[in-house]
């Protein structure tokens, strides 16, 4: 028998509750951080339940709980604590325990002015790729670097930072090890290199001739400083150059928009938002929401429906 056929008192349980959160954790298998704050957000939405008597919520006791939450926290905390209770509810309807009563309630607004890059199609970004030139070393070297930066979300820091030895072979392919922000060493965190990347990086390397593991993976073909690491500066030049000459030209487009971009479609192509805070490296869970928050108001089709009852 399901949750959804007991009486309603078992939802209020705890013993019931904790086993739940078990087998929702182990559902997720997110990091640590992720879980406390999922585990966090649970209880106390259970305790809400339990101080008004509510046995067997319905949608309206979640909307009357993010009400509550906002009067008494701040909005990063209320978005994670509903993407927890979203996530909860969404999973235990798979699991036929009870119905996904929180599906579409949104969080707290937040502050995205720091997220005021635009995010590329996947069009878009096969015709930045197929317009740059690869008869020469240095065109195969700008398509490697722009494939690279936006299949791995890649900083332009990381990509200067990279050097050949750090191409590897991991436990389900190739890898690249980073140094990613707030680490000293490159030994700790790595992103997936895609075959059609790894073979665009490996084409520039023969074409370059380098084989000293110790140089950049991407060097600087100029006069002054050929064979030397690129700087942050040149990756945004040759990342913004090669938008430009692909047609799109907004100061909203830069080289951290191909960053924007690795999250973006990896939500809308199924990936979860822990992949995605995996695959950004985010520390803190809230940033990758911004993604998730950007993407439900972009499919929010309201304004269509009104303009398509007037007129």
């Amino acid at each position: 028998m399901t949750l959804i056929e007991r009486q309603p008192q078992a939802i209020a349980k705890q013993a019931e509750l904790q086993a739940f959160y078990a087998r929702f954790i182990a559902y997720l298998d997110a990091k640590p951080r992720t879980v406390q704050t999922y585990n966090s957000a649970l209880r106390q939405f259970f305790t809400y339940l339990a101080t008004e008597g509510i046995q067997q919520p319905q949608r309206d006791h979640i909307l009357a709980y993010r009400d509550n939450l906002l009067t008494r926290t701040k909005p990063t905390t209320v978005q994670a604590y509903m993407v927890a209770i979203r996530l909860f509810f969404r999973w235990t309807a798979q699991e036929g325990l009870y119905p996904d009563i929180a599906d579409k309630i949104k969080g707290a607004k937040l502050n995205s002015k720091r997220h005021k890059r635009d995010a590329l199609t996947a069009e878009q970004v096969r015709a930045i790729l197929q317009a740059i030139n690869q008869d020469s070393p240095q065109g195969r070297r700008d398509y490697a670097i722009v494939a690279l930066m936006v299949t791995g979300g890649l900083r332009d820091i990381e990509v200067v930072q990279a050097s050949i030895e750090d191409l590897r072979q991991g436990p389900g392919g190739t890898v690249l090890y980073i140094q990613g922000k707030g680490w000293d060493s490159k030994d700790e965190e790595y992103i997936s290199v895609p075959l059609p990347v790894e073979t665009a990086i490996r084409a520039y390397l023969a074409a370059r001739g380098q084989l000293d593991g110790k140089a950049p993976l991407f060097a600087s073909a100029s006069n002054n400083s050929q064979g030397q690491r690129l700087t942050t500066r040149s990756i945004s030049a040759i990342v913004k150059g090669h938008m430009k000459a692909a047609g799109y030209d907004s100061e909203r487009l830069t080289a951290h928009s191909l960053r924007h971009t690795a999250g973006t479609l990896n939500l809308l192509n199924g990936g979860t938002l822990q992949e995605t805070q995996q695959l950004l490296r985010h520390s803190n869970i809230n940033t990758t929401m911004i993604y998730l928050h950007n993407l439900e108001r972009a499919a929010n089709r309201s304004e269509q429906r009104i303009a398509a009852a007037i007129f």
